[in-house]
């Protein structure tokens, strides 16, 4: 009956009708559009690898962190045991542990190179000022969720990191006090503050997830910057498969890293005073942050004034929302803006001093 209707339905192969469902699907496009025939600038290094690294390492956190809500207890009787009862008593629960906190220690190492590429190339000027905002929202996202995650354990080191950082709100004038006891949820740090850490910190990495969408969207928007510094206007190839092999080779690397810090050094950067179980009654002789935290702690230890300390602290950050406004018209030239010695050495004198000594490996007009 459905053939007198429809009789080229059953006429075409198997083959053609794969074909047209791929060339008619709005995956099957996207993924030829942004993955596969995604024109790429050709001179690309391995320092744009990093962008990928981190959603990859997103994703981890993600899946390891998902399983570990599942044992988890969010009360500050149970807290600490609980994580004790994931590694002693759980399968697996140890390796879930320690990539999990060793996740978030390669996650940040990967942003900061992240972040200083772009830097270095100002990959944060016109046309991708947008792409720069967004990717700061993300730093500071994560940098939420990892100073939420490093409470959840309610060791010595977590209860009193937790108890000078939010202290820091009590240095608002006016209503800083009131800030302070509405994020303890009542006059000191308990239960209350564990819970509201807890759901923050289980609910960002899903807010972070689909800024980073909106951080890929803008990329693929603008496209890649290079490193000379100039928009690529004809010489692009595809994503797939130079790229796509080369992010392979990325992964691989990285995996070999994070797999021994796992597996044989889990604890190397962490604090040993996170094994005891939080004390409010015992001050640890030195409260120290994660590696990570520690530019900005400096930045708090070196203003004496607390108000000054945390304004400094905050400006810190601040500032990078600044950068694509802060570069005078001249230094937003589309010329180049850092390229190899080697590929103007033709258009320079052949009789400068670089020449001749090989010293100076980069020309920077």
């Amino acid at each position: 009956m459905l053939s007198k209707y429809y009789p080229y339905f059953f006429k075409i192969s198997k083959n053609q009708f794969l074909l047209i469902f791929m060339k008619q699907n709005l995956i099957v496009i996207a993924i030829k559009k942004h993955l596969i025939y995604y024109p790429t600038p050709i001179n690309l290094t391995y320092f744009w690898n990093f962008g990928s690294l981190a959603g990859f390492c997103l994703i981890i956190q993600i899946l390891s962190g998902l399983f570990l809500a599942m044992h988890y207890s969010a009360d500050v009787t149970l807290a600490f045991n609980s994580v004790e009862h994931i590694m002693r008593d759980v399968n697996f629960g140890w390796l879930l542990r320690y990539t999990h906190a060793n996740g978030a220690s390669m996650f940040l190492l990967v942003i900061y190179l992240h972040m200083a590429r772009g830097l270095f190339f100002r990959s944060y000027l016109y046309p991708r000022e947008h792409l720069w905002y967004s990717g700061v929202l993300l730093f500071v996202l994560l940098m939420a969720t990892a100073f939420l995650g490093y409470v959840l354990p309610w060791g010595q080191m977590s209860f009193w990191g937790a108890t000078v950082i939010t202290n820091l709100a009590s240095a608002i004038p006016v209503v800083g006090q009131t800030i302070a006891y509405w994020l303890w949820g009542g006059f000191a740090i308990d239960n209350a503050t564990l819970t509201r850490f807890f759901s923050l910190h289980f609910l960002i990495p899903f807010v972070m997830a689909g800024v980073s969408l909106i951080h890929l969207a803008l990329l693929h928007d603008v496209g890649s910057s290079n490193p000379l510094g100039v928009e690529s206007i004809g010489d692009f190839i595809p994503f797939y498969p130079y790229f796509l092999l080369k992010d392979i080779f990325g992964f691989l690397v990285f995996l070999i890293l994070f797999s021994y810090l796992v597996f044989f050094e889990p604890n190397l950067l962490g604090h040993p005073d996170n094994y005891i179980k939080a004390n409010p009654l015992v001050t640890p002789p030195h409260i120290v942050p994660e590696w990570y935290f520690l530019p900005f702690y400096a930045i708090l230890r070196a203003v004496p004034d607390k108000l000054g300390g945390v304004a400094a602290m905050g400006a810190a950050i601040g500032i990078l929302f600044f950068l694509p406004s802060m570069h005078s018209r001249k230094m937003r030239l589309k010329s180049l803006r850092y390229i190899p010695y080697e590929v103007i050495q033709p258009k320079v004198m052949r009789f400068s001093w670089p020449y001749y000594t090989n010293y100076n490996l980069f020309f920077y007009e």
